[in-house]
């Protein structure tokens, strides 16, 4: 018995280790494939959405506080691949680090739910997990950013509303789709399978070209967002969401179709304003259709449960043994 529980012992400390390395590689991966793609804004450079902010809370939701040292690691290493080792590093860390913990101890404290199967839950991870969380990480870093010297008093608002809002979006964007692969268990069916295959074949097709169209078609994207929520709930939704946030992004990167003509300050206005409210409608729609759908399957139940007493009631089979006390109470009467 003591062997196990020494074993047990031992096991505990490497499987945290496992998992603190797993995170952090996780936040580095995807934190290179955010700066992929940049934007300058009053000279200092922002990415339109920082994965990293997305992948920390899915997993702090999913394991809890005990993962966030990998989430400081994988922060460290992304800040090393851009600069140099200096107190202001340690300042950066902090605010990328407790961004994400605020947003999940706010959505504990809301009672959200990973499934994302209610209204309140969308709202949740909108208000509370993106947009007041990641206040810190964007305060924090532009603050910095002045008092190093490296940015001057008038561009603080600009950067700092361009840092919050590339936060927030990873946010949107990424955390429920993790939230959603860590829960996928089944299939689909055949028939389903049909209908998903003929929309991600639409969905390539046609944000591809709204996106680099220089006719201003980003609206095209709206009608198949619709579509994938109605028929796909939050996988549905939010994969097409992703996809045409990445097509925008890499379209106003480049200053191509409606981005084209646009100062550097109007690209990232106009991308944010596509990404956000793209995200908004793929995350709150999908949350009142799958809310709508739980409610219709419970009245369901409800309903066979009440056909199913009714035909005990009709056959003289009162449930919960209340046939045979009536029968009881009968056979008194006859008795006196």
């Amino acid at each position: 018995m003591a062997a196990v529980v020494g074993s047990q012992d031992l096991r505990t400390p490497v499987v945290l280790a496992l998992q603190t390395l797993a995170v952090a590689a996780c936040y580095y991966a995807s934190g290179q494939l955010g700066l992929l793609r940049e934007l300058v804004v009053e000279g200092a450079v922002v990415t339109p959405i920082w994965p990293p902010t997305g992948v920390s809370v899915a997993f702090l939701l999913i394991f809890g506080l005990r993962c966030w040292p990998g989430i400081a690691l994988g922060a460290f290493l992304v800040i090393l691949s851009l600069t140099s080792l200096r107190p202001a590093v340690f300042g950066v860390l902090a605010g990328n680090t407790a961004a994400p913990i605020a947003g999940y101890l706010l959505l504990r404290r809301a009672g959200f739910r990973t499934d994302l199967g209610r209204l309140r839950d969308g709202l949740a991870l909108v208000f509370l997990g993106a947009f007041t969380a990641m206040l810190i990480s964007a305060t924090v870093g532009a603050g910095l950013l002045i008092v190093t010297g490296r940015l001057d008093g008038p561009s603080f608002w600009a950067v700092w509303l361009a840092w919050w809002v590339g936060d927030a979006m990873g946010v949107l964007i990424v955390t429920p789709v993790l939230l959603l692969l860590y829960r996928v268990r089944r299939p689909l069916r055949l028939s389903r399978w049909k209908e998903a295959s003929g929309l991600a074949l639409i969905v390539c097709c046609v944000v591809p070209l709204a996106a680099h169209s220089s006719v201003s078609l980003l609206f095209l994207v709206y009608p198949l967002l619709i579509w994938a929520a109605l028929r796909f709930q939050l996988a549905g939704s939010m994969l097409c969401a992703l996809f045409a946030s990445v097509m925008a992004t890499v379209a106003a990167t480049d200053r191509s179709g409606p981005f084209e003509r646009l100062t550097r300050v109007e690209v990232m206005i106009k991308l944010q304003a596509f990404n956000g409210a793209m995200a908004l409608t793929a995350l709150i729609l999908s949350a009142v259709i799958t809310e709508q759908i739980n409610t219709r399957r419970s009245v369901e139940r409800a309903c066979q449960e009440l056909v199913e007493v009714l035909e005990h009631l009709t056959a003289g089979e009162a449930p919960d043994g209340r046939a045979s006390l009536e029968d009881e109470g009968i056979g008194r009467r006859q008795g006196e």
